[in-house]
């Protein structure tokens, strides 16, 4: 450590300053202490304000080489353990837990704690929800067993936790108003372009609830169990804004605008391009996001056209090519018919029309690529495949489950050619359906109300995959559902909970700049724990990987030694609720 000065109006400014590098080398330097203006320090201790500084580095140089000193630990082979004494500690949690305390939500809960009058710790209780949801994702009696596994105990009882819910299921709005605000202190939110999806969560009990949230729907899992919809915004980089909670029977197309009016009245958000998929486009959703400084880009079905836009978009002729000119800025246009199947195996060909919708216009993109129409036949032919399978085996007549399946391929004839009744069923590959669906292959569309360049709207249009991974984190390595409350208030705040470690993972991977996979980062976090070692400290029991090292890199603090002295630890845990503070 040593001193570093600033000059200001009012005199010189002392800062204590350490370098330290991390494991790729980089040298860093950071500010471990403010100790003040020159004039102050002289008048505090009567003194030059430069020796003073140089003896009080001196000091915390000495104090931080006695921390350092060499630890000999000595086992004793008949020496037992303590009883009921925990000594192996789960400490994975420091890195999610230094994104909470950065998004203020610990202020946020006691905020909301000034509003009621329970005595638990809303903010231990809720931070111990979100954890466990990120790292051993299971029941609420199950996670009060996770905290106890953290190197910071807890203090709450399990029906605190169960008090809670209903607390924060009555808060969720003020919560999540509340989180966007603070997010702006990890860096800009690009919100020009916001994204809106729905999905549903499946409970395993055999009946709905009576008016409530559990209801049978159409599950995207085809599963016939009760359900509970979710509708969610996501900005730009994939962060979520907000979201709702509806009975599983809502129709998502009603679902957009409550959404939208929320981040518009309380978020204060007012000028973006909401983008969403097909079945969210309805005409109400346009009208709606087609006044003041709002606008849309949608998904759509080229089946469902009217002909003559069916017709104009399977047309060979008259295709461009993003960035292809001719003569004085003229645009080339391409024949799909005389396009090489391997130059013009990986790019991209659009065309565009305007699509009268009577009380306003939109515009319709339809796009075409060789190598999107071979990733379509290669699934319809292994899918032609399995009928054709099921077909010579005798189980083809199975009812087809959904859109996709296989079976849609399968036609049943069950009279003779004479028009009689026939006692056997028989089943072929129905060739006329697999004909129509290969008119389709390569092709793909969108509407949408702005004036941009063709080709920067379907780029935005497919950044739609960072939802549907949100939504594919929060049912696969969140194990969001089945869910294991029954109260509505209390399912409420089960998906609260997920959603807020969702944002919460979401920082952490832009820390982490993208490197590594989800189920990397957080197979990772489960397998940090340490083992105390009683009067000296802590032996981590994790390996060392390109993983943790990042993590330690970009959070600013470290567990990865050979043994973790106890203060050492009570300050990484200290750190890992504070922001890193650079010089």
């Amino acid at each position: 450590m040593r001193i570093r000065t600033t000059k200001t109006k009012n005199g010189r400014l002392f800062y204590v300053i350490k370098t330290y590098y991390d494991s790729k080398g980089i040298e860093h330097s950071m500010t471990v202490e403010k100790l003040g203006n020159e004039n102050d320090i002289r008048a505090k201790y009567g003194c030059d304000p430069d020796e003073w500084a140089k003896e009080h580095v001196r000091q915390l140089n000495e104090k931080e080489k006695e921390e350092n000193q060499e630890i000999t630990l000595s086992f004793s082979p008949t020496k037992q353990l303590t009883k009921n004494y925990r000594y192996e500690y789960q400490i994975g949690y420091l890195f999610p837990q230094k994104v909470y305390h950065e998004l203020k939500l610990d202020l946020i809960c006691k905020a909301i704690s000034k509003r009621h009058s329970f005595k638990y710790d809303l903010n231990e209780i809720l931070s111990r929800l979100i954890y466990g949801r990120i790292i051993e994702p299971d029941s609420k009696r199950a996670t009060c067993r996770f905290a106890e596994s953290l190197i910071e105990q807890p203090a709450f009882k399990d029906h605190q936790v169960y008090r809670a819910l209903s607390v924060l299921a009555e808060e969720s709005d003020f919560i999540q108003e509340q989180l966007y605000k603070n997010s702006f202190a990890l860096g800009k939110r690009h919100t020009g372009v916001i994204y809106y999806d729905c999905t549903n969560f499946f409970f395993e009990i055999e009946q709905s609830d009576e008016d409530g949230l559990r209801a049978y729907g159409k599950s995207k899992e085809n599963r016939p169990l009760p359900l509970v919809e979710m509708g969610m915004f996501i900005d730009h980089d994939g962060i979520p804004l907000a979201f709702s909670i509806h009975p599983g029977n809502t129709n998502e197309q009603v679902t957009l605008r409550p959404l939208e009016k929320k981040l518009l009245s309380e978020f204060g958000m007012s000028k973006f391009v909401v983008c969403t998929d097909a079945g969210l486009a309805s005409m109400a959703n346009k009208r709606f996001n087609n006044m003041q400084d709002r606008a849309y880009i949608t998904t759509q079905s080229l089946k469902k056209l009217k002909k003559e836009y069916k017709d104009w978009a399977l047309s060979p002729e008259g295709w461009s090519l993003s960035g292809s000119r001719k003569g004085r800025g003229r645009r080339k246009f391409f024949n799909l018919r005389e396009l090489d199947p391997v130059k013009d195996y990986d790019k991209t060909f659009y065309k565009e029309c305007l699509v009268d919708r009577g009380d306003f216009e939109e515009t319709l993109i339809v796009t075409f690529s060789l190598k999107y129409q071979q990733y379509q036949r290669n699934i319809r032919q292994g899918q032609i495949d399995r009928a054709q399978r099921a077909i010579d085996s005798g189980n083809a007549k199975r009812r087809k489950k959904n859109q996709q399946d296989f079976r849609r391929f399968i036609q049943k004839t069950s009279v003779t050619e004479d028009g009689e009744v026939a006692e056997v069923v028989q089943c072929t590959l129905n060739t006329e359906r697999i004909a129509e669906e290969e008119m389709y292959d390569g092709f793909y569309a969108v509407t949408h109300n702005l004036e941009d360049a063709p080709e920067d709207i379907i780029r935005v249009n497919h950044q739609r995959w960072q939802i549907e991974e949100c939504f594919r984190i929060m049912k696969s390595e969140f194990e969001a559902r089945p869910a294991y409350v029954s109260l509505e208030d209390h399912i409420e705040a089960h998906f609260l909970t997920c959603y807020l470690a969702l944002v919460i993972y979401r920082y952490m991977e832009k820390k982490l700049g993208g490197a590594f996979t989800c189920s990397q980062i957080i197979s990772t976090l489960q397998d940090m724990s340490v083992r105390e070692v009683l009067g000296e400290g802590y032996l981590p029991n994790y390996m060392r990987t390109d993983i943790t090292d990042a993590l330690h890199d970009a959070f600013g603090f470290r567990t990865d030694y050979n043994i973790i002295p106890s203060k050492q630890m009570k300050k990484t845990v200290k750190e890992s609720k504070t922001r890193i503070r650079h010089a």
